[in-house]
């Protein structure tokens, strides 16, 4: 039998973007039920960075403090997985009606996605294995931790250039590996000024000792020794599509376009964190999430004094003798 769950808000995703907007809108007083899969994009990594207060905190503590703390003011988690959101508006405002995997339905009057995104890794021996733990994305997540290391950033895409000589700030010791990326001539020169070595060659795969990486191999048979590499994935909103299914804008890159508030293009839709903006550190993300929390306690608070002022809208007076209408003028009471 289906469960019906009835809210002002129902926020998509919580990781950080959605805990943080969570405690904004349960301190606010509003009904908000918090869908979560359970799969947060950085679950891989041992710690993350640059949380001021936070720093070296494991992902999933806090996650876990998160969620005791919007637990303290009535914000309800449910777990699993959204697999269809409808629009369902009620009294001329805008509303929504989830349904989770498990059957469970959810109707609220705003909504707040912050499902992330998902990051796409090269198809290698040992890639997928070492992801987050010495195989790395971000230089400000993980970089003062291989500091002074010989790293590797390996060539995927025309962004991998930017991203070596970002690394390179961490490091004198740096090897790009074109791998399948075509170097043009500028691009090589400006590796080279910066000291970077440029290993040209397809990429095999990742060499691993003791459960370290010791290195990357080459196609050719060559290992060039490294204990750390960076990889600048491409990036794609999770899950795909499910804004679009709303009718919301998106950019060229795939990721929904909102205001500084996280609205969306579509009424009473906001987002925060990864799924709209792909650059957006754990920090970041939950700035996004409060800053949305607020827009949407406002535009509720909007609604409701408008329901008020309807509620409030004079009736018209009647001839206590007749039941009729009353003519134009002031002599007619109730």
């Amino acid at each position: 039998m289906e469960t019906t769950e009835r809210c002002d808000v129902a926020i998509v995703g919580g990781g950080a973007a959605g805990l943080s907007a969570a405690l904004v809108l349960g301190r606010a007083r509003r009904r908000v039920r918090v869908i979560d899969a359970d799969a947060p994009r950085n679950a891989p990594a041992a710690h993350m960075q640059g949380y001021l207060s936070r720093d070296g905190m494991a992902p999933s503590e806090l996650l876990a403090v998160g969620r005791e703390e919007i637990a303290r003011y009535g914000v309800e988690l449910l777990a699993g997985t959204v697999t269809c959101i409808d629009g369902h508006p009620v009294d001329d405002e805008p509303g929504f009606r989830l349904v989770l995997d498990d059957g469970t339905a959810v109707e609220a009057r705003r909504l707040l996605v912050t499902t992330g995104l998902h990051d796409d890794i090269p198809d290698l021996p040992g890639v997928r294995e070492r992801w987050g733990r010495d195989l790395l994305h971000c230089p400000y997540c993980h970089g003062w931790e291989v500091r002074d290391e010989p790293i590797g950033v390996l060539g995927t895409n025309p962004g991998s250039v930017q991203h070596a000589l970002l690394v390179r700030q961490w490091s004198d010791d740096v090897a790009f590996f074109a791998h399948t990326h075509a170097l043009t001539d500028d691009e090589r020169r400006r590796l080279v000024a910066r000291g970077i070595e440029v290993v040209d060659g397809e990429v095999a795969g990742l060499v691993v000792e003791d459960d370290r990486l010791a290195g990357v191999a080459l196609a050719d048979g060559r290992v060039v020794a490294r204990t750390a590499v960076f990889v600048r994935p491409d990036l794609h909103p999770h899950p795909d599509g499910l804004l679009a299914a709303l009718g919301c804008e998106h950019d060229d890159a795939g990721f929904v376009v909102t205001d500084p508030m996280g609205r969306t293009s579509s009424p009473g839709v906001w987002a925060a964190g990864n799924v709209a903006d792909p650059r957006a550190q754990v920090i970041t993300a939950a700035g996004q999430g409060s800053a949305a929390a607020i827009a949407i306690n406002n535009d509720l608070v909007e609604a409701d004094t408008d329901r008020a002022l309807r509620a409030l809208a004079p009736r018209p007076l009647r001839d206590p003798r007749n039941g009729e209408r009353p003519p134009e003028g002031p002599s007619w009471t109730a």
